[in-house]
């Protein structure tokens, strides 16, 4: 007998080469095979039913989907995550093996969490995927709800073949665009027939220390399966009411279905359901966590007062025991003024100013003097209603029962949190810019700043709350604060003209609590004041003075910009060019004291919008300047630190790109956030998506080796600016040793409240290169200790000051064949590199014998030959005297008595021998003789002499 049709199932075998295929059946007792009915040939390989059918197999043909079910027709929708439906797989893998080759267990416990309705990637530093297999009989595709919020998360998708390659992607369908907090995006990607793997793939990168915020994903769709053999339920909480029905929708508020229902149930009077329930709940007892207050609109009479509201929807009861009231509404009390750039009507509602007009809120527009112009912008500090460019919603991306809530209050003196559905609820606040507009006086301005927003605000909380500031279009994350944060002032500046809008959202806690009541309902943000400079359309809350044309021109009267690099002169309203190194201070232009003094060895560049080194530096010591040329070092240079490891081992590199001087103050250093391979930038090449790019002095990158997770390129992450304003250099601090340049991103941080600061100090070191080599100090790897100061060293042979003539001597060579060579040798140890190069070796002619050689000879003989001629005169003088005396000797023993001198005169034919008495002044060789003889005279005694002639004295 045959079996009955409840004991087996059809099936249809593999397509053959020819398209075709056989419906057989299976018995769902395995050991059964007989009186099983005939193998039959079934429908094509191509055939499929349409969306709301299934291919019934008993007679080959679509059949509509009961009520309570639905059906894609050729494909299959995955949107019940209570688990993890049956076919997929989270796989956790480590792509970096241990010291000895093992793999890290650190990561078995890291999946996909499944949470109702969406799916949850893992948190950590892990390597997770999601895997799915279909085998699709034709050409189809994939699609996909996500959310990709943090791209501390690298979140990619492609598609394997069953020999486990890769399907070719580009890389807009491999790598998922990020998206703004609490929105949703859908991605598709094509899929071929046979067999597609499909892999979502999640790793978290730690590197800053901070909790990154998971990827979600939802609605997964398949189609090209060609044909569906059964219907899927709706899942409880959902309903499909008509048969044939492609989708189901959820169970509207206070009702609740089981699985595969085709009507929703009413809950009781004393129960409650939000939308999508699957069951009902009990109503709670009212509590201060159910009504929050508001601040009413300022009636005709210019009065507002508080009152109190429930939550909705209402879910608690407070006609039972221990339910509080809503408190009473509070007393009327005056209005708070209008902002600046609004004035009061008589039914104190407030408009904003004309255009060339002015308010602080608190008097009527008046317009700007002559030689003024209004400062437009926005300024909100005073909060009756939420101003008209503003919006405030709530969302969640688990549910939509708070999506009618508003998710802040106005109350008066500020803007606060409301109270939301659920503690993971994005409370939104929205502003919207229409785009800047520089005012007349800052248009010729070549500066990057076109305006800035400035906020006050405070966090209050007991749980992981979190703040987050962003800018709509470039869907990122500006800032974000955790915590409780004490009253501050944060300020961002606008590089670019464009519309966009400004987004603040607050999240109480990131935890899923789908189901619970509010815990942190006191947990709040309050906003103080928002202000936004240089708004198009915007209004003026005052007035500035601006330049006129001069005083001959016809329209003396009209403001005029200024060109760049000048500010406006107080006392005669004009252009005025900035001094010499000056730069103006970005968004004020009036009076000389807007251009700001560069840094001590810094310059500005043509137009005074920013100060720089030229590569050049000048330092006086002792009576003695030292030049340095850095120019060598002005082209980016880049130093890898690394590599690191975070605490569960994921390697990763710190890239610092320097542009240290020169380039006419250009921040020449470019470090970008991308998801391909880091080459392809260099090659420019047209497939390389770039999500964040910083131009600065100094930057960092985060790099994830190609080898590091298993990615089959290297990926860069958390690029930041280091330092985009250069400060000045630093006096020596060793001559000949130090050089060091400070450097500053004046960009305030949540944790560098005075923005991040860079010192580089450059190190003469004449045995390395020009190019030098450029290093971190060893106490801090990563250049930092504290996150907000970097110090890097750069030794360079280019780092010591140029050469002067005080660097070298000269050293004369002997004469020889009369001619002396000199050389010039450099002072040890040399200190300096380029500058004077050293004289060549030069050569001179000579004589043997030298000038003053030959005087002292000259004179030397003179006084040898005078006194040759001296001792030659004394001695034949000598020789006569005693010539005399043998002769007088001879006459005393002649007469034995001398004879009686009887005359003085000479006798007859007689020469004088002695010239004792002189009559006229003598001459040098008489004076000499003159004192030859008194020196005789006084050792000679008086002799008498006798002649027969006469007799005279004679002084022997």
């Amino acid at each position: 007998p045959a079996l009955p049709q409840t004991d087996y199932y059809y099936e249809y075998t593999e397509c053959d080469s020819v398209g075709s295929r056989w419906r057989v059946a299976i018995p769902h007792n395995l050991g059964t095979c007989s009186a099983l009915p005939t193998p039959t040939r079934g429908t094509d390989c191509s055939f499929s039913c349409a969306a709301g059918e299934f291919l019934e197999m008993s007679a080959q043909q679509c059949t509509p989907c009961a009520a309570g079910s639905y059906s894609l027709g050729s494909g299959v929708r995955f949107d019940q995550w209570d688990t993890i439906p049956a076919g997929f797989t989270s796989l956790a893998t480590y792509m970096d093996p241990g010291p000895s080759g093992e793999e890290s267990q650190a990561c078995n416990s890291s999946s996909w969490t499944p949470q109702g309705v969406y799916l949850e990637s893992s948190r950590d530093e892990c390597t997770v995927s999601l895997v799915y297999a279909v085998h699709l009989e034709k050409q189809g595709s994939v699609s996909f709800s996500y959310q990709y919020p943090d791209n501390n998360i690298f979140f990619e998708f492609y598609v394997q073949n069953e020999q486990c390659q890769e399907m070719a992607q580009t890389d807009d369908q491999k790598w998922i665009k990020l998206t703004t907090n609490g929105e949703w995006d859908t991605h598709t990607v094509n899929l071929k027939s046979g067999t597609n793997i499909l892999y979502w793939r999640t790793t978290g990168i730690l590197v800053g220390g901070k909790m990154v915020k998971p990827v979600l994903l939802r609605n997964i769709q398949i189609e090209g399966v060609a044909y569906t053999s059964e219907c899927f339920p709706c899942r409880p909480g959902w309903f499909s009411s008509a048969p044939g029905s492609s989708s189901c929708q959820p169970c509207p508020r206070n009702t609740s279905s089981n699985k595969g229902a085709a009507s929703c149930t009413p809950c009781p009077d004393t129960q409650y359901s939000h939308e999508g329930w699957s069951q009902c709940k009990e109503r709670p007892p009212c509590s201060e966590k159910d009504y929050f207050q508001i601040h009413t609109a300022c009636d005709s009479e210019g009065k507002t007062q508080v009152m109190y509201r429930w939550v909705e929807p209402r879910i608690c009861e407070e006609n039972v025991i221990g339910a509080v009231a809503l408190p009473p509404t509070g007393a009327r009390e005056a209005c708070p003024p209008c902002n600046p750039g609004y004035y009061n009507t008589n039914d104190s509602t407030c408009f904003p100013c004309p255009p060339g007009t002015h308010s602080d809120g608190t008097s009527v527009c008046e317009e700007c003097p002559a030689g003024t112009e209004p400062v437009l912008g926005y300024e909100y500090k005073w909060w009756n209603v939420l101003p008209s460019n503003m919006k405030t919603s709530c969302f969640n991306v688990g549910n939509s029962k708070c999506d009618d809530m508003n998710g802040w209050e106005v109350a008066g003196d500020h803007i606060r949190s409301g109270a939301g559905g659920s503690d993971n609820d994005y409370l939104i606040l929205n502003l919207h810019v229409p785009g800047f507009k520089l005012p007349t006086s800052l248009a010729g301005m070549t500066g990057s700043e076109f305006g800035r927003i400035t906020f006050v605000f405070e966090t209050i909380c007991s749980a992981d709350c979190e703040l987050y500031f962003m800018m709509v279009k470039s869907t990122t994350v500006v800032e974000s604060w955790e915590g409780s944060k004490e009253r501050q002032s944060y300020t961002h500046i606008m590089t670019r003209n464009a519309s966009v809008s400004y987004t603040w959202a607050f999240q109480r806690t990131n935890q899923t609590h789908l189901h619970s009541v509010r815990r942190y309902i006191t947990d709040v943000v309050i906003l103080y004041s928002v202000s936004v400079t240089n708004v198009q359309d915007g209004v003026a809350s005052a007035c500035r003075a601006c330049a006129l044309l001069s005083q001959s021109s016809q329209r003396s009267g009209s403001c005029i910009p200024c060109p760049a690099g000048f500010y406006i002169d107080r006392d005669t309203n004009r252009c005025q060019e900035c001094p010499p190194n000056t730069y103006l201070s970005g968004h004020h232009t009036y009076g000389e004291d807007a251009c700001l003094p560069c840094g001590p060895g810094s310059k500005s560049n043509k137009e005074h919008s920013r100060c720089y080194s030229d590569c050049s530096f000048s330092h006086t010591e002792n009576n003695r300047t030292l030049t340095f040329d850095l120019s060598s070092l002005s082209t980016v240079a880049s130093l890898t630190i690394g590599p690191s490891f975070t605490s569960k081992g994921t390697k990763y590199l710190h890239v610092f790109n320097v542009s240290l001087c020169g380039h006419q103050g250009k921040m020449a250093a470019v470090c970008t956030d991308n998801v391909t391979d880091l080459a392809n930038k260099d090659m420019g090449s047209d497939s390389t998506q770039f999500v964040n790019s910083v131009d600065s002095f100094i930057c960092q990158s985060t790099i994830i080796p190609a080898d590091g997770r298993g990615f089959r390129m290297a990926l860069a992450s958390q690029s930041i600016s280091l330092a985009d304003t250069f400060l000045g250099e630093m006096n020596l601090i060793c001559v000949f040793v130090f050089d060091s340049l400070f450097l500053r991103s004046t960009q305030a941080t949540g944790s560098c409240e005075r923005g991040r600061s860079a010192v580089m100090t450059i190190r003469c070191n004449p045995e390395k290169t020009d190019r030098g080599q450029l290093t971190v100090p060893s106490v801090c790897p990563a250049g930092t200790c504290d996150g907000c100061t970097f110090h890097f060293l750069w030794e360079s042979g280019s780092a010591c000051p140029s050469c002067t003539q005080d660097d070298y001597h000269q050293i004369e060579g002997a004469c020889k064949g009369g001619v002396q060579v000199t050389l010039s040798v450099w002072n040890e140890p040399k200190l300096c590199t380029k500058g004077m190069s050293l004289p060549a070796k030069s050569s001179a002619p000579c004589e043997a014998i030298a000038l003053w050689l030959k005087v002292g000879v000259g004179g030397g003989a003179f006084l040898a030959v005078l006194l040759v001629s001296l001792t030659f005169y004394f001695w034949k003088k000598n020789k006569r005297l005693e010539y005399k005396y043998s002769r007088l000797v001879m006459s005393a023993n002649k007469e034995c008595e001398l004879p009686v001198a009887d005359s003085c005169a000479l006798a007859e034919g007689e020469e004088p021998e002695d010239d004792v008495v002189y009559s006229h002044k003598p001459s040098l060789l008489g004076k000499l003789r003159a004192i030859a003889n008194k020196r005789e005279g006084d050792s000679s005694e008086s002799v008498q002499l006798k002649s027969s002639q006469s007799e005279r004295w004679v002084w022997g």
